[in-house]
């Protein structure tokens, strides 16, 4: 099934359900509206005509300020960046931090993003779905559909925030019970915010505010280099 029949199917089968259906680098990416998400996935999965049995892989994806990076520039690695040029806010530059209010749309902040396979059909699926709500993001969990989303969806759950509803074990997976914030959302202080060390007097691992200097690095540019040097006639 080549990837434009698989665009026409999904339209056929779903209609007016799928916020949008294109190819992008020559693989299907759908997306899908939340309160949908698990009849779409269900179908996708059991019907014939799809098989999508499989899920490789889910993510969280922050798109707060999407589109804007505070290392943009116009110059070109021949002459070298001029990076890091923002005023430093809490680890991150501070127009950053203003740009995470001033999305255009405030419910398209959080999404997560599913890779499924058919091995029956040799076809990948991209399914990507917005929560409803920024403070408190919330997705149906696909858990019950593919068990391989357990811990994918406690990773999304601990790194960006994400709740899945109906998830059986919601909990941290990658950082410390008593981290505090989510560090890849896009206001997450690049420093963080505690610091741990190892106490002898208290024989135990203590938190303390982070002692790092806030600040945006700028790297290191070498503007003499062989690859860019034109040969000599």
């Amino acid at each position: 099934m080549s990837p434009q029949a698989l665009v026409d199917k999904l339209l056929d089968r779903f209609g007016d359900v799928l916020q949008s259906s294109k190819l992008a680098h020559g693989q299907v990416v759908i997306e899908v509206p939340h309160q949908h998400l698990l009849e779409v996935m269900t179908a996708l999965r059991d019907e014939s005509d799809f098989q999508f049995q499989q899920l490789l892989d889910l993510c969280g994806v922050d798109y707060a300020a999407y589109g804007k990076d505070e290392w943009a520039t116009d110059e070109t690695t021949a002459t070298g960046f001029s990076r890091g040029v923002e005023p430093a806010a809490t680890g991150r530059a501070a127009s950053v931090v203003r740009r995470i209010g001033e999305t255009a749309d405030r419910n398209k902040r959080f999404a997560t993003v599913y890779q499924l396979l058919s091995l029956a059909n040799n076809q990948r699926l991209r399914v990507r779905a917005f929560a409803p709500d920024d403070d408190l993001p919330v997705i149906p969990s696909v858990v019950t559909i593919w068990a391989s989303a357990n811990w994918y969806e406690r990773e999304a759950f601990d790194l960006f925030g994400i709740v899945f509803e109906g998830h059986p074990d919601l909990r941290r997976i990658l950082t410390d019970y008593g981290f505090v914030g989510h560090p890849f959302r896009k206001d997450f202080p690049l420093v963080g915010n505690v610091e741990v060390r190892y106490d002898p007097d208290k024989g135990r691992v203590v938190y303390e505010p982070v002692s790092i200097e806030p600040r945006v690095l700028v790297p290191r540019v070498i503007r003499k280099d062989h690859r860019y040097l034109k040969p000599e006639a």
